[in-house]
Formats: structure tokens, C-alpha cells, sequence
């Protein structure tokens, strides 16, 4: 009689560690799926602000240039200008 209890309490515990087992292994796979979840949805937010930053960068590049060009023409300006006034100056203590 005390063979059959023992084997009664054993299967018993048997289900019970087998049914916890299934409960818990369900919680994990839901709280990996919401973790997985939460991390796309971060990764998807930094992938937006790269390409926000990508776009910003390639506007001041646009910028860059476009001053670049700019100080180009006004030392080439200059450039004229030193030469018009040195020919001026050099009029002036001719006389």
C-alpha cells in the first residue's frame, strides 16, 4: 500500500512539474515576443533619426560647397581689386 502512494504522490508531482513546466515555457515565448517587439520598434526609431541626420548632412554639404564657391569668386574679386588699386597707386606717385 505505501509502493502505491509513493508511486501516486510521484506521478502526481510528475504532472504538476510537467503542467508548470508548459505554463512558464508560454510566458517566456510571450515575454521574448514582447521584448523582441520593443527592440524593433527602438532600432526602427534610430533608423529614422540616422536618416533624418543623413539628409541634414547632405544639406549643409550642399551648403559647404556653395560657400565654398562663393569665397572662390570673392578672392578672385579681390585679387582684381588689389590690382586696381596697386596700378592706382602707382599713378599717383608717378605725378
Amino acid at each position: 500500500m505505501s509502493i502505491e502512494i509513493g508511486v501516486l504522490i510521484a506521478v502526481g508531482s510528475f504532472i504538476i512539474s510537467y503542467l508548470t513546466l508548459n505554463r512558464n515555457r508560454d510566458k517566456d515565448v510571450k515575454n521574448d515576443a514582447s521584448d523582441s517587439a520593443v527592440i524593433r520598434t527602438k532600432l526602427d526609431n534610430i533608423n529614422s533619426g540616422v536618416e533624418s541626420i543623413r539628409i541634414d548632412i547632405k544639406a549643409q554639404e550642399m551648403r559647404v560647397t556653395g560657400l565654398s564657391e562663393r569665397v572662390i569668386r570673392v578672392e578672385e574679386s579681390s585679387k582684381q581689386a588689389h590690382k586696381r588699386l596697386d596700378k592706382m597707386e602707382g599713378i599717383t606717385h608717378e605725378n
